[in-house]
């Protein structure tokens, strides 16, 4: 695609605005954030099973609602749609309900938290990670890679003769099966990441950035969303601390090489980190101390040293763990808040780290515009005083009115003007 002089612009002034709003500066203005989650679906007249199940339609409605709202930053369409629904489907992923099959078409996905590792077997994991995953855990999560538990240990692959005894065990009908069932998804999802990949380019050329393409998690969130689940994660901080702590520790180098590598190759230097553990009403500040935070700090700093910008997203409040936030270094950070007090967080950590947020979907479903106004212009007076500050949502647009969405997005272009 041919880039004009006006799109390559756009693109520079963008990016200027945003790398100086993380970097604590003051820019031209507030720079504007959409996590435009399912959003474009329903912008588009589709239904959130045609985004699962229609590729095509699904980026072209995510072009309309780029191009109609311009925003600074959007949020890639592969952040509400992972992959295609045929996808989850032929692995029969046991992890999510998608809308049009187990759920209305009109509704959003849901993914089903479950223990799908035991706390007896966190020997096991802390012994062979890879050998679990692959024999233990697929199985348990996909639905039709069941085969793969029949494989050997991975350990005893290292034999000399292992290599002819493989060709034979996958030969087996549950192996093969499983197996087949792998090259047919990869196929589908490549398909699909292909076509995430074209998009972005199309869009940069646009002059329209992406916000990341590269997510990871924090230790503990990885732990209790896919392995143990809540309640389970929960239990093991008093009934086996020590093997929790292990895990996290194991796991942090992968959870830090995989959005690096992702970072380099797609370019873009920002990593988005979900948390959804570590909130204020999740554990007290001693279990935080202890449990969360020195996985999830050591994780943004090696991000940090790796020259990439963490962006965390801190899911519910954060009020009491603003001050351990001030850990990290200035001008690195830009987070992303969901209830927390965005005008406490300022005074906290204003200094140290670019805050995003936290512009209620709630006004934005139901408001009038004069409070969609009088909320936006009291996040601009406040929390971007100075700069450093990013307007955003508290969470995904999906359910939001195009039209407040229209006054949010003109109103804050407008008067987020810095002198």
């Amino acid at each position: 695609m041919a880039v004009s002089s006006t799109q390559e612009k756009s693109y520079t002034e963008r990016m200027q605005r945003i790398n100086g709003a993380i970097e604590l500066r003051q820019p031209d203005r507030v720079p504007i954030f959409l996590a435009f989650g399912l959003f474009p679906a329903r912008y588009a007249g589709m239904t959130y099973e045609e985004a699962f199940f229609n590729l095509d339609g699904w980026l072209s409605a995510n072009q309309k609602a780029i191009g109609d709202f311009e925003p600074d930053l959007y949020f890639q369409p592969g952040a509400a749609v992972i992959t295609g629904g045929a996808v989850h489907e032929t692995l029969q992923n046991r992890q999510l309900r998608l809308p049009g099959r187990e759920l209305p078409p009109d509704v959003s996905f849901q993914f089903v938290e479950g223990e799908y590792m035991t706390a007896e077997e966190y020997d096991a994991f802390l012994t062979d990670p890879s050998d679990f995953a692959i024999r233990t855990y697929l199985p348990r999560v996909f639905g039709a890679l069941e085969g793969l538990g029949y494989l050997p240990t991975l350990k005893s692959m290292v034999m000399g003769y292992a290599g002819a005894a493989l060709s034979a065990m996958l030969s087996l009908p549950p192996i093969a099966a499983a197996l087949d069932t792998l090259a047919r998804a990869g196929e589908e999802a490549m398909r699909w990441t292909a076509g995430y990949m074209e998009f972005e380019k199309r869009m940069d050329a646009l002059g329209f950035p992406a916000f990341s393409s590269s997510v990871t998690l924090a230790p503990f969130d990885l732990i209790s969303d896919m392995l143990r689940g809540m309640r389970g994660a929960m239990l093991d901080m008093y009934r086996c601390p020590d093997k929790l702590i292990a895990a996290q520790e194991m796991l942090l180098p992968t959870l830090v090489d995989a959005p690096v590598l992702q970072a380099q190759m797609s370019g873009n230097p920002r990593v988005f980190i979900p948390l959804h553990r570590g909130a204020d009403g999740f554990m007290s500040v001693e279990q935080f101390e202890r449990f969360y935070w020195p996985g999830f700090r050591d994780l943004v700093l090696a991000l940090i040293d790796a020259g990439l910008t963490p962006c965390p997203f801190f899911e519910g409040t954060y009020d009491q763990r603003l001050q351990y936030l001030r850990q990290f270094p200035p001008g690195k950070v830009a987070g992303i808040f969901d209830r927390s007090d965005l005008f406490k967080a300022k005074e906290i950590i204003g200094d140290v780290m670019c805050i995003s947020g936290d512009m209620p979907l709630s006004l934005l479903q139901t408001g009038t515009p004069e409070q969609v106004r009088e909320y936006a212009k009291k996040l601009i007076d406040v929390v971007g005083k100075g700069g450093g500050f990013i307007m955003n949502s508290n969470t995904v647009l999906d359910e939001a009115d195009p039209g407040l969405l229209r006054v949010w997005v003109d109103f804050t272009r407008e008067y987020g003007v810095y002198a």
